[in-house]
Order: structure tokens, then C-alpha cells, then sequence
């Protein structure tokens, strides 16, 4: 079926431009492709009934941080009409697609009635929907899904109408962890449980082990490693007892499930349109399917890792609001093309920010796993966001991975307190444009006391990895320390050594180290280590620089912490 070009003679009044679905990829496609004619008949349907809504703020509003629904309302149908002169119609359900025709069938959820709708270029925008696992008892009163307004509303008028003190939460994922957060802010005593051995699966675990902590500390019980495997009525009348595969059992007023989405393609599937092997519609860089009337955005589509170009499903708001406009620039006749995803992402629970950029070290090594090897290093640091003469200044800790050919970043991972998300972004720019370790090293941030250092986190992370590709002053990991028959040296300071060290270690503080160098072996490779790797770093120089082969560990006792080793 050949191509429509909607700025072709074709088409000299009005071109119809039907976008099925609403929310960030349907309704940034309208809106663009509004900007861009005034021309054209530009339909939404949306089976719901809001058209553009904040679903990421749905926790907030059940936590009542959020307190009117009508704040969750991006945009309405009448702003729409009024600002864009685009047709939204509500609580209709587009049933099937005629491809040879360019007709779509659609129902009115209200009043049953169904009719036809013809269309120059098709949009699909469905979304995704939550999953709710085929587990026994999963339909019991009481047990939620948070994915829509209507949703967030059944949460909130049950735990008002049953009183709930204690709740459950399966899955420590955004969703998961943000809904369980508010829920304690509402004096609700809450469980969650994650079948990994980590809370949020996107992260490398040293990584969310700060999370773990901070939201322990919080009064938040976590049940890792341990999969859900139905549900049953509990001792109390309106109580449901939270089975799992190791045997263990958790009482609690409601339930909420937070394992995941599910692209919705079923529409997609009716019209014989490419559904790729992870679920979700396949499409070109443009958005395009394999209909060339038809596109597809948002949670629905598979597309391309920026970094390893793998096909991947990533159910952002960001990319979805990005994948619309490119497709209302394509179907308007623009050279305008998607470049993929790198999963740039941030999550606040609490007091602790998480907050990552491309691959993580799981995702490498599964690669690695299916044939597919990307050699790369990593460097751990654990900075400051502020001057620390500065009063407030807090700590957050750092991973980056690159390339040990060229230096180009593949991913960077961070959790602390402020100024974490401003980090990543900027590495996430980075990697953007193609810039590689040693344009992070040289990179011109904003500095003020209050707001950074005169070599900010990200300059730092960038000098740590430079340094070690030019051989400066290469890394070492734990994993070092433990199956390599070097010597390993603590330079922190006596009494930090006996707080706890490495087991083997040997203790020389730094400032003593050029006075104690006839105690170290010139047969053997040094590992050093300190708290965070600063002081080990000039150590190693001193070491190198006297003729000793000597690396420095990597993150120093902060990582090995996060690692779960343990000192003596």
C-alpha cells in the first residue's frame, strides 16, 4: 500500500489525521501536528474518559500530597477544541482497522452505537495497561492496580471506607516504591515485596542498596527475593493474606500490584501490523509501522536502546511525548526520525533520589550472556553536591560505565539526597551528542557554593575514568581484592581501620605512605582502598610514581558496603 504525503495535491483541504489514544504520545502527536497545519482534520479517540492526565502523579494523589483530581488533568477535551480546533471524543473505543479502506471502526462506550471513520494516516497511541498476573485470588475485593484516574479514586475511597492501618505492596519498582511511600505518609503500615533481591530492577544493586536502607529506616518492610504466588481471605473479615513461593505469608487491608505493563496491542494484532518478540509493535525510526498509513507511539511500540540497539519496550512519558511529535512531523511531510531510548529516568522515595541514564551493569552482562559482548569498565565515586565549607552539603554516590576502547559512556547510576537527578541529566546529554569520559572531564558546569563544586560530580566522574583510560591511575574493583594474589593496603586512618577493613588488609594511613614504602612488595600488584577512593587515588599516584604497580579501588569502602561485603 503505497505512502500518503499529506502535503501532496491529494489532499489540498483537508487531510484526516486519526490519533487513537490519548494521555503523552496521542496527545503531543495531535498538538504538533496541529502546529505544524491548520488545514488538516486531526480526531482522537480515547475509550477512557479523560483524554491527557498525569498518570505519574497518581501516587501523590493517593497520598494526598496531590489533593484535586483536577490537577492530574494535563488537558481537557475543550482545550483541545478551544486552543488546537482538534476533535476529542471520549469514551469512544476504536474496535478494529480496515487497512484496505483506511477505515476504522469505533464504539461509544456510553451509548453502544458504532460507526466508521476514515483516515488519511492512522495513529496509535493505546498505551499500556498494568499487569494483573493470573494468580489464585487476584480478583478479591481489595487488591488495586494504579495506572489510571478512576483507579487512584477505587484506592482512595477504600481506604477511607475500610480504615486501612496496613497494606501490601508487590513490586519495588516507580510505581511500586512512590505508591508505597504514600501510603506511609498516611499512617498506613506497609510490606513490599519484590520478587529480585533488590528494590527498583532498573538499578544495579550497590546502587539501590542506599535506597534499601533509607526506606527501611523509614518504617517500610521489605520482602526480597521472594515471588507472590496468590492470594487468600485473612483471619479478619476484609483482610487478604499475600502468599509467596518461599511459604511465607502477609496479612494486610489491601493490596496493590505494581509488577509491570503490558503494551496494549491488541488493535494492532487485528490489522496484521509486526508485533515484535518483546510484546510490543514494531516501528521504524519514524514512528512508522508496516503500513505506511499507520504509526504507532508510546508505551504500545518497541524501539531501538540508544546504546546497545537492541529492541526494547520503555514505558516513559518522555520518550511517548517525543515519539508523537516526530510521527505528526513525519505524517506532515518533516525529516524527523526517533534516535532511540536510553532510559533516563529519576524516582524520589522519601528523602533519597535515584536517578540513572542508559545501560546498567545487569543489562551489559546479560548481553554478554546471549552473545552479544560490549566490553566495559566502570568507576564508582562518591562526591558531594555542594561545597562542603557550604552548610547542607550532602553525599551522592556515582557509577559510570564506559568504554575501555574510547571512553564512550554507556550508562551512569546515582542515588543520594540533592542534586542527584542534575547529574545524571547532563551525562544523559552527553551521551546524547556522542561525547565520551574525557568531554565529562572537561564539561563547564554551573558552580556557586550552594549548588556545586569547581569540579562538580559529573567533572569528577569523568576525571576518575579518564585517568584510568590514559593509565594515570587504573581502577580496581572488590572483585580484584579477592581473586588475585595482590597486596592489599587501607591508608585510612587508625581508627578508621579498626571501625572495620577488608579482611587482610594492611593499614597505612596516606600521609604516611612515602615514609613506609620499604613495608610494601615491589613483587606484587597493591590494591588501595579508603572510605570513597579519594585518598586511595593519591596513593596509588605516590605508589606508581615510586615504581610500584598499585591501583586504586574503586568507591573504597562506601561501594564495598553497598556490595554487601563485610569488615572485620
Amino acid at each position: 500500500m503505497a505512502a500518503t504525503d499529506l502535503n501532496t495535491k491529494e489532499h489540498p483541504k483537508k487531510p484526516r489525521i486519526l490519533i487513537v489514544g490519548g494521555v503523552a504520545g496521542g496527545a503531543s502527536c495531535a498538538a504538533r501536528a496541529r502546529r505544524l497545519s491548520e488545514d488538516a482534520e486531526i480526531i482522537i479517540f480515547e475509550r477512557g474518559p479523560y483524554v491527557s492526565f498525569a498518570n505519574c502523579g497518581l501516587p501523590y494523589f493517593v497520598g494526598d500530597v496531590i489533593t484535586s483530581e483536577k490537577s492530574l488533568l494535563v488537558a481537557t477535551p475543550e482545550i483541545f477544541k478551544k486552543r488546537f480546533n482538534i476533535d476529542v471524543r471520549t469514551q469512544n473505543e476504536v474496535l478494529s482497522i480496515d487497512r484496505e479502506n483506511r477505515q476504522i471502526q469505533v464504539r461509544n462506550v456510553l451509548t453502544g452505537e458504532t460507526g466508521a471513520e476514515g483516515y488519511d494516516a492512522l495513529v496509535l497511541a493505546p498505551g499500556a495497561s498494568a499487569v494483573r498476573p493470573p494468580l489464585k485470588g487476584i480478583e478479591m475485593p481489595g487488591i488495586f492496580t494504579l495506572r489510571t484516574i478512576p483507579d487512584s479514586r477505587l484506592m482512595k475511597n477504600w481506604i477511607s471506607s475500610n480504615n486501612v492501618k496496613r497494606a501490601v505492596v508487590v513490586g519495588a519498582g516507580f510505581v511500586g516504591l512512590e505508591t508505597a511511600e504514600n501510603l506511609a505518609r498516611l499512617g498506613i503500615a506497609v510490606t513490599v515485596i519484590e520478587m529480585l533481591p533488590q528494590v527498583m530492577p532498573p538499578l544495579d544493586p550497590e546502587i539501590a542498596a542506599a535506597l534499601q536502607e533509607h526506606l527501611v529506616a523509614k518504617g517500610i518492610k521489605l520482602h526480597l527475593g521472594d515471588s507472590v504466588t496468590g492470594f487468600e481471605r485473612g483471619s479478619v473479615e476484609n483482610t487478604i493474606v499475600a502468599t509467596t513461593k518461599s511459604g511465607a505469608g502477609f496479612e494486610s487491608q489491601m493490596v496493590i500490584l505494581a509488577v509491570g505493563v503490558r503494551p496494549e496491542t491488541a488493535l494492532a494484532k487485528q490489522a496484521g501490523l509486526e508485533i515484535g518478540s518483546l510484546g510490543g509493535i514494531r516501528v521504524t525510526e519514524h514512528m512508522r509501522t508496516g503500513d505506511a498509513n499507520i504509526w504507532a507511539v508510546g508505551d504500545a511500540v518497541e524501539v531501538r536502546d540508544f546504546v546497545t540497539g537492541e529492541w526494547t519496550l520503555l514505558p516513559l512519558a518522555g520518550p511517548a511525548n517525543r515519539q508523537g511529535r516526530i510521527a505528526a512531523d513525519v505524517i506532515m511531510g518533516c525529516d524527523s526520525s526517533f534516535r532511540g531510548v536510553q532510559g533516563t529516568m529519576v524516582c524520589k522515595v522519601f528523602d533519597v533520589t535515584v536517578a540513572s541514564t542508559g545501560v546498567s551493569e545487569k543489562t551489559l552482562l546479560r548481553h554478554r550472556l546471549n552473545g552479544k559482548d560490549i566490553p566495559f569498565e566502570k568507576v564508582y565515586l562518591h562526591p558531594y553536591h555542594h561545597a562542603t565549607y557550604y552548610p547542607g552539603a550532602k553525599q551522592i554516590a556515582m557509577k559510570l560505565l564506559y568504554s575501555p576502547a574510547d571512553g564512550r559512556i554507556f550508562g551512569a547510576q546515582a542515588v543520594g539526597e540533592e542534586g542527584t537527578e542534575k547529574r545524571i541529566d547532563v551525562i544523559a546529554m552527553a551521551m546524547q551528542s556522542g561525547s565520551t569520559v574525557f568531554d565529562l572531564e572537561e564539561a563547564e558546569l554551573c558552580y556557586a557554593p550552594q549548588f556545586g563544586t569547581a569540579r562538580d560530580p559529573v567533572n569528577l566522574a569523568g576525571m576518575v575514568a579518564a585517568n584510568a583510560l590514559r593509565g594515570d591511575s587504573p581502577v580496581a574493583h572488590w572483585t580484584d581484592a579477592g581473586i588475585t594474589p595482590s597486596f592489599i593496603l587501607d591508608v585510612r586512618e587508625p581508627f578508621e581501620f579498626d571501625s572495620g577493613h577488608f579482611a587482610g588488609a594492611v593499614n597505612i594511613p596516606l600521609p604516611m605512605v612515602r615514609n613506609r614504602m620499604d613495608e610494601l612488595p615491589r613483587d606484587k600488584e597493591i590494591l588501595v582502598y579508603c572510605a570513597a577512593g579519594q585518598r586511595s587515588y593519591y596513593a596509588a599516584r605516590i605508589l606508581r610514581l615510586n615504581g610500584f604497580s598499585a591501583r586504586s579501588i574503586s568507591g573504597g569502602i562506601a561501594t564495598f558496603k553497598a556490595q554487601k561485603g563485610k569488615l572485620v
